[in-house]
């Protein structure tokens, strides 16, 4: 049975291992981002119209993975932006398909969305398209989250966006067959059809206002200057969503599963977790309060060093005989010269002592 100590010493191992993994992977994308941003903006792309194809498919013409995989590729080399612009597309195609008043209704909410859109949240692209496929894979409670904690409240917007998209797909895909046994040639009662049922649809309406509050709130907590702001934030985040989704439900009638919530809003404080983990995990033991001043202003700082881990390189030293070690050894001696020019005149700077919490001092050049 294991212990308590043993415990401990298996969860050290696994962090060192993350934390090594995390700076591996991270110096690997530095130096070969070129190549793996359109590879991952290709697989995407993939993922993204092939879902949108299952999900509607009322257009066999793109309803192909020939068509799939050509845009795919152009959206690997083009901006986000471009991608969202094929989603949208590929989604009025099938609704022109299907019924032309569908393709008319969508299209103008489409264009006012892109409008707020670019002016409020132009650079998340990203959040709008990855909320619809979270909808589909029936785990859309992990948006708010994870945008709270790598977002600014702007993210409100993309998010809901996300949340209209998905739920206009849905819609469609529920009522394709009343939208095509309506009156042919009678616009207008399609027209009225599509507007009521996507203007008064309350789960949509309670969805966006919880993910908007929740979002607000992580992203509230994980910018306090606390200790273990972004975990709380994520737990406090997790909980708020999970009690105001349950009220909605039962309020709005929202016809969704009490348990799928639940499952839903532990993965959202998992995810979370996992993106502290990766992009803000502190050493909150090595914390420095620092106060220092200048001619105009005193100034206190609490300094919380990261938690990394040196990634080691192998050199390779080679040895040569003869001439090219008098060589080798004239150079270390000018190199010495050198380092001995540069020691006496940075002594000469102008120093300034910083007196830090446990009473000692520190010297800033």
């Amino acid at each position: 049975m294991l212990t308590l100590g043993s415990w401990r010493s298996i969860i050290s191992e696994f962090m060192s291992n993350f934390i090594l993994t995390r700076e591996l992977i991270k110096r690997f994308y530095s130096k070969y981002e070129a190549y793996v941003n359109p590879v991952l903006k290709f697989i995407f792309s993939m993922i993204l119209l092939s879902i949108i194809n299952s999900k509607m498919g009322y257009m066999s013409r793109i309803d192909n993975i020939a068509v799939v995989l050509i845009v795919a590729l152009l959206c690997s080399f083009l901006p986000l932006q471009a991608m969202a612009l094929f989603a949208g597309l590929f989604i009025l195609l099938h609704m022109y398909a299907l019924a032309i008043e569908c393709a008319i209704v969508v299209g103008v909410m489409f264009f006012l969305m892109f409008i707020l859109y670019m002016r409020l949240a132009p650079k998340e692209t990203l959040a709008v398209l990855i909320t619809p496929i979270l909808f589909m894979l029936k785990i859309p409670y992990v948006m708010p989250v994870a945008m709270g904690l790598l977002g600014t409240p702007a993210s409100v917007v993309s998010v809901s966006f996300g949340v209209v998209a998905a739920y206009v797909i849905q819609y469609i895909q529920a009522n394709a067959a009343t939208i095509t046994t309506l009156e042919d040639g009678n616009m207008v009662s399609r027209i009225r059809f599509m507007v009521d049922g996507l203007l008064g649809n309350k789960s949509m309406m309670g969805m966006i206002f919880v993910f908007a509050i929740v979002l607000i709130l992580v992203y509230t907590i994980r910018r306090r200057s606390i200790e273990y702001s972004w975990t709380i934030a994520v737990i406090t985040g997790g909980l708020t969503e999970l009690i105001l989704m349950v009220i909605s439900n039962l309020s709005l009638d929202m016809n969704l599963s009490v348990g799928g919530i639940i499952v839903g809003c532990i993965l959202a404080i998992l995810v979370g977790l996992f993106l502290q983990l990766f992009s803000f995990h502190l050493d909150y033991k090595k914390i420095e309060n620092v106060q220092f001043e200048d001619d105009d202003y005193y100034y206190y700082v609490k300094a919380v060093p990261k938690v990394t881990m040196p990634v080691s390189d192998k050199k390779v030293k080679r040895v040569h005989s003869g001439s090219s070690a008098s060589r080798s050894g004239q150079h270390r001696t000018g190199k010495s010269a050198q380092t001995a020019s540069s020691k006496s005149e940075g002594a000469a700077r102008t120093e300034r002592t910083v007196h830090t919490a446990n009473g000692t001092s520190r010297t800033m050049r």
